[in-house]
């Protein structure tokens, strides 16, 4: 069965958000959340195939992207906050609890989620970010990473990266996506969506005000993570060292990581097929487990 993209938006957290949803309304809720310089229209070889599989998807502009709000300031951007608002679209949706799936910066709201919040996350699905209780020191092990990693000190200046991201109709921005993947994943037709995202009104401030907020303290501390946890990594990542999966397993009680050979850092759309099955065996897992009729 096709289900339709419904276009919504929901309050949480002080905010308003704008959310796909797809599926059955009696599914099993999960969310997708999207990471650095996306929106939602990165899950969108992901959405239709979990809405068919009978899961309940919504898939949120997380806060300062596109047509979702973008509050002032950094301090509206530390992960407490960013956490708050996915809990809000649970209790939006009248769950107590969702499956998570989150890619780079989504992925980090996912780890904080289900390390601070354990009841209100079944499962976890990280796609290509490392847990965030990495510290400099663990990068010994991993020298190149700091060079990889230059654009978030770049990033902390006030004003440069914005008027370098608009410069030359988004040039920054698509070059970098177009050099960091398969060749072709990002077309013409798809740079234009990506660029009328990042043209929206405070956007790009906003959507740096998340690495910018890495420097605030938060006194977050990371408890081992108990519920059922899945890592998927494209082993050419040009910003992150595969190194780093193996690091982010330890803080899992019961974790799995699946490696994908030729992905990179867009791993959710150049291996769509490959993903989405590990996705739904993951899933059905964890139902199975819980609701053995499912």
């Amino acid at each position: 069965m096709e289900y339709a993209l419904e276009h919504h938006y929901v309050h949480t957290n002080g905010v308003r958000l704008h959310v796909v949803q797809c599926g059955p309304p009696d599914g099993p809720l999960v969310v997708l959340l999207h990471g650095f310089p996306e929106f939602w229209y990165s899950w969108r070889a992901q959405l239709p195939v979990l809405a068919a599989a009978g899961y309940r998807v919504w898939v949120p502009d997380q806060r300062g992207y596109t047509s979702s709000d973008k509050p002032a300031g950094i301090q509206a951007y530390t992960l407490p906050i960013l956490g708050a608002d996915i809990l809000g679209l649970l209790d939006a949706a009248g769950r107590p609890q969702a499956h998570l799936i989150g890619h780079d910066w989504g992925g980090i709201v996912t780890w904080y989620l289900a390390a601070q919040y354990p009841e209100r996350v079944a499962t976890a699905t990280i796609l290509n970010v490392p847990h965030p209780a990495l510290r400099l020191r663990d990068l010994w092990h991993m020298p190149d990473q700091l060079l990889r990693s230059w654009y978030i000190a770049f990033f902390q200046l006030p004003g440069w990266p914005e008027r370098l991201f608009r410069r030359r109709d988004w040039q920054f921005g698509t070059t970098m996506l177009r050099r960091t993947s398969r060749p072709g994943l990002f077309d013409a037709a798809e740079l234009a969506r990506y660029k009328a995202a990042w043209a929206a009104p405070g956007a790009i401030t906003a959507m740096l005000n998340w690495y910018r907020a890495l420097r605030l303290p938060t006194g977050i501390r990371w408890p081992r993570i108990k519920q059922p946890v899945q890592i998927i990594w494209g082993r050419h990542d040009a910003f992150l060292n595969a190194k780093l999966a193996q690091f982010s397993l330890k803080h899992c009680q019961q974790g799995q990581l699946h490696y994908l050979p030729t992905a990179t850092h867009w791993v959710q759309l150049e291996e769509a097929e490959a993903v989405n099955a590990l996705l739904l065996d993951f899933l059905a897992a964890a139902q199975q487990a819980v609701n053995p009729t499912f």
